[in-house]
């Protein structure tokens, strides 16, 4: 062998060293981000002492107002600690509105407006109340599910605590714990605020004067020497005494927290009683479904079972670089809903604690299960949700409360082929053209930050896409739409209209100063970030849209927001610093969690709007918080191409959706890494099963084409999709649904079937609606899997139609090959479907259903409309109601004027009846007219009976 020539040894160290780095590195570096223990209000917080309880007593019980309580602190507490302001207001909707603020504060603290909706915060007009020298209890009807006992607000006044109770059984508690603990603002007297480091040099002997060149998402500077920032340690005994623990200021890593306001964080514990299974929400993290304990209980209460984590569940909106697994850690988004289960009495209820500051929560399991909720700053205030028997009534309450899911266009809900990034038009034609070539369905083809001039959003590099119009019309002739990227991050370039005219404006966000503009790291470099809290900067925004300033922009572009929680490089935990103001000179700390919800508003207003208010939006976001529902679909971020990431996709949707959010995905085939055609086909026939369903890969992976992995694994990609576009019709009703009632579309087990012991931890396997089981294949090689049947009705195999046989246990090891995945119809149920393969689902608008009926009774809906547009609001869609029983199928109307001129020409092609024990003599239409069938093995198909899906009509099968 030659030897190496010695000049080239450093270069082939660093490859090997670069080599390593990239194969050894699978995950986040958790340095960068706070753990409570470096977070001086979730210390003080965790150490409160439960001793210094707080008293209540009744100022007013105003009929046509809520009724008020004076909070008055205990011996605890210091003598400048202030009184508080507790109301009570039992609500139309059911739940119970709890609020706790300063009482006659000079200055108010800060509320957003834009997240809760006006007609879910109606008093309830019957709400009366009972007086003794310990309580208050305030009773309504309002609150009173179907069919039971009405709920009672009881107000414990020494110590103060609030018990809701259904009858005699206790369904929730706030500060049973007595771990409420309200700060309260302050002036440092005598003390010189303290001066933090300038946004130009966030520390100036940090770089020993370098040349920073730019950042990456790790937050590190990259230099002009072609090095790369050492990471600073980060070192919390240089924090402030331990009395005034973090109070006025605080330092992580290199970056400096001052904090003008001094402390303003809130807590308090919201429990659940003894017979509480377990607990729910509080999105996102990539955790089990069930919430794991993260301390003991507090005195006097024990637990046999040590915490799984050390660390509370944190809400505070991240780009977290390839996140970890099995960690409370934040991710991109934040929903404070917390939902308590029963199994013992199949009850449900909830918290809401709307609040978007920084959160940590706490868990524990004792004698029932608790919760500890811990607030940077805010208002203290707190929806429970009384759902009794029905988890029906917490999604209504809910829902009415943050909206519920937007009816999607239908577009949306089929396949999306998506990677950073197609290069140029030649390469999205030759992806287009493969598409059609392998007869694969899909809807949208993505371009990432690569198709814009400079990442200049709005543009596009016409070197590589001169021709973007007439690309969108290509697409456009097979029924195919477009997605491109538009990030929060506003280049800061003079040449740059969008830049020019947000700073001629005064659009962008202030730094602590409140008027010089904050200028941060990202994509493009020095960026600047627009105030979507201020409604006049989120009407600017969606004037962009219009397709005179979007040019090359068509009516079939729809839009993904990306880097909105929000991303800055070279910020602390890779945000934006706290002490940064909003156009009302409000601090960024106060309305963190909100920014990448009224972003993607903004964006998705701006989509209605270049439409003149006809056609619905499709808008795509990372970030979100309670009440994103409203705008568009959500993705878990992200995820990497390794099985354990398939795993923990379904847990991370079902806990999103069980938090009121039913339109998301995880990125099918993971973002980060290569995936082998086995990985790919496990995950697209999972995805094909989860509301949001697209393929997405980093530049550095591998292409992700399914044509690219051969001609046996493109078969069975093509028919996880083919399964996905032939139920369309039935993914489409359950969103129509979910959009009335708030209920979920993915949805863990426990939900349908609350009773049953085996299902409140279950997330390995989900439901559509309440009709189809879904077990996926998650691990690498497995040909098997276990699959749990709940309910005592039997669930029929969707591809052999036969029923499933279970053992007692009703658990089931099933054959699973590499082709497929076991799907389950319940029995019982009547599911829509179309079952002509497309190009795209605007291919299939005009084709025939199928229904598929289970059971020897069954019911079933289908909701339908032009798909597109808001047409629906005013009537212009059709609800039908099946029925099957005693042999006979009925089509009834439940809503609707689709087709009531005689347009409709919807028609039914195919009925299959699985479960039918013999063959029949015939089967006839109401009007005598003898159909053709063909029966095998207990499933009976009546083919072409030509009946009309908007038409009433009866089907009889004679015996």
């Amino acid at each position: 062998m030659t030897p190496l020539p010695c000049s080239l040894l450093p270069l082939l160290v660093a490859l090997v060293a670069l080599l390593l780095t990239t194969t050894l590195t699978h995950a986040v570096d958790q340095t960068k981000f706070r753990t409570c223990t470096q977070t001086g209000f979730c210390r003080r917080h965790r150490n409160k002492a439960p001793a210094n309880a707080y008293t209540a007593a009744l100022l007013s019980s105003n009929p046509n107002e809520p009724y008020k309580f004076l909070l008055h602190p205990g011996k605890g507490y210091t003598q400048t600690h202030p009184n508080l302001s507790l109301t009570v207001d039992p609500l139309s909707n059911g739940a119970v509105r709890v609020r706790v603020q300063e009482n006659n504060p000079a200055t108010a603290r800060w509320e957003s407006s834009d997240i809760l909706l006006p007609d879910g915060l109606v008093r309830c007009s019957s709400a009366t109340h009972s007086e003794t020298p310990q309580t208050v209890t305030i009773s309504s009807s309002c609150s009173s599910p179907d069919g039971e006992d009405p709920a009672d607000v009881v107000v414990s006044l020494s110590p103060f605590k609030i018990t809701v109770k259904q009858g005699s059984e206790v369904l929730m508690s706030i500060n049973e714990a007595q771990l409420f603990h309200f700060e309260h603002k302050r002036s440092k007297l005598g003390v010189p605020e303290p001066t933090a480091p300038t946004q130009s040099d966030p520390a100036a002997d940090q770089h020993n004067g370098k040349k920073i060149v730019g950042y990456w998402e790790d937050g590190l500077a990259r230099y002009e020497d072609g090095t790369t920032e050492v990471k600073p340690v980060d070192d919390v005994a240089t924090m402030v005494k331990e009395d005034e623990d973090g109070f006025w200021e605080e330092k992580f890593q290199s970056h400096h927290d001052a904090k003008p306001n001094g402390p303003m964080s809130i807590g308090v514990d919201i429990t659940f009683p003894q017979k509480s299974t377990k607990l729910y929400g509080i999105p996102e993290h990539a955790s089990s479904l069930a919430l794991h304990a993260t301390r003991t209980p507090p005195s006097p209460h024990s637990s046999s079972k040590a915490p799984k984590y050390k660390d509370p569940y944190r809400l505070y909106n991240l780009d977290v670089f390839e996140y970890d697994l099995d960690v409370p850690m934040s991710l991109y988004g934040s929903i404070p809903l917390l939902i308590s289960h029963s199994v013992d009495t199949g009850r449900v209820a909830g918290a809401f604690f709307n609040n978007p500051s920084e959160m940590f929560i706490d868990i524990w399991e004792g004698e029932g299960m608790g919760s500890h909720w811990m607030a940077e700053t805010g208002v203290m205030e707190i929806f429970l949700l009384v759902g009794g028997s029905k988890v029906s009534e917490v999604y209504k309450q809910y829902s009415s409360l943050t909206g519920t899911q937007a009816l999607p266009p239908l577009f949306s809900l089929g396949y999306h082929q998506c990677r950073w990034n197609y290069k140029d038009e030649k390469d999205v034609y030759a992806v287009h053209k493969k598409f059609e070539e392998h007869d694969y369905p899909y809807d949208v083809l993505w371009l990432d930050i690569e198709h814009t001039d400079g990442k200049r959003y709005f543009t596009w590099d016409k070197r590589f896409f001169p021709n973007p119009v007439k690309m969108q019309q290509t697409l456009w002739e097979q029924g195919r739409r477009m997605v491109t990227i538009v990030d929060p991050h506003i280049k800061r370039d003079n040449n740059y209209y969008v830049h020019k005219e947000a700073t001629a404006k005064s659009l962008y966000i202030k730094n602590a100063d409140g008027h010089s503009d904050f200028n941060g790291w990202c994509w493009p470099g020095d960026s600047s970030y627009l105030d979507f809290t201020e409604e006049k900067v989120r009407k600017w925004w969606a004037e962009q849209f219009k397709l005179d300033k979007y040019v090359g922009s068509t009516p079939h572009l729809h839009i993904w927001n990306d880097m909105n929680e929000m991303s800055v490089f070279n910020g602390p935990e890779v945000t934006m610093q706290k002490t940064t103001k909003n156009l009302d000179g409000v601090e960024h700390r106060e309305w963190h969690n909100i920014y990448g919800m009224l972003f993607q508003r903004a964006t998705s207003e701006g989509l209605v709007l270049r439409s003149g208010g006809k056609e619905r939006s499709f808008v795509l976001s990372r970030s979100f918080y309670a009440g994103s529902q409203r705008w568009g679909a959500i993705w878990t971020g992200d995820n990497a191409a390794r099985w354990d990431h398939l795993a923990a996709a379904g847990p991370m949707l079902l806990t999103i959706n069980t938090a009121g959010l039913s339109f998301i995905g995880a990125d099918v085939g993971g973002f980060f890494g290569n995936a082998d055609s086995q990985l790919m086909v496990r995950w697209m026939q999972s995805g094909a099963y989860q509301p949001f369903f697209r393929g997405h890969a980093h530049h550095d992976s591998a292409r992700r084409e399914p044509w690219l992995f051969g001609d046996e694994a493109l078969q069975m990609l093509r028919q996880a999709a083919m399964e996905r576009y032939a139920l369309l019709p039935f993914w489409y009703t359950v969103f129509h649904t979910s959009s009335i009632t708030g209920m979920p579309v993915m949805r863990p087990l426990w939900m349908e079937y609350p009773k049953d012991a085996n299902c409140p931890a279950l997330d390995h396997q989900w439901l559509i609606g309440s009709d189809l089981l879904v077990c996926p294949v998650v691990q690498k090689d497995a040909v098997k899997v276990n699959c749990y049947f709940p309910g005592n009705q039997d669930w029929y195999d969707v591809r052999t139609m036969q029923v499933q046989q279970t053992p007692t246990s009703k658990w089931a090891n099933l054959d699973a090959p590499l082709d497929t995945i076991p799907v389950f119809q319940r029995s019982g149920s009547i599911i829509p479907k179309k079952m002509r393969l497309r190009r795209s689902t605007e291919m299939m608008k005009n084709d025939p259903y199928t229904l598929v009926v289970a059971g020897d009774s069954a019911a079933g809906e289908l909701y339908i409309d032009d798909g597109h547009s808001f047409d629906f609001e005013n009537g212009e869609f059709a609800k039908r109601r099946f029925d099957f029983a005693d042999g006979k199928l009925t089509n009834t109307k439940l809503g609707g004027n689709w087709g009531a001129n005689g347009t409709c020409k919807d028609w039914i092609e195919r009925i299959i009846f699985m479960g039918v024990s013999k063959r029949p003599s015939k089967v006839v239409t109401s009007g005598g007219q003898e159909l053709e069938f063909t029966y095998d093995k207990n499933t009976l198909v009546v083919r072409k009976p030509e009946l009309g899906v908007v038409d009433d009509w009866t089907l009889q099968i004679i015996s």
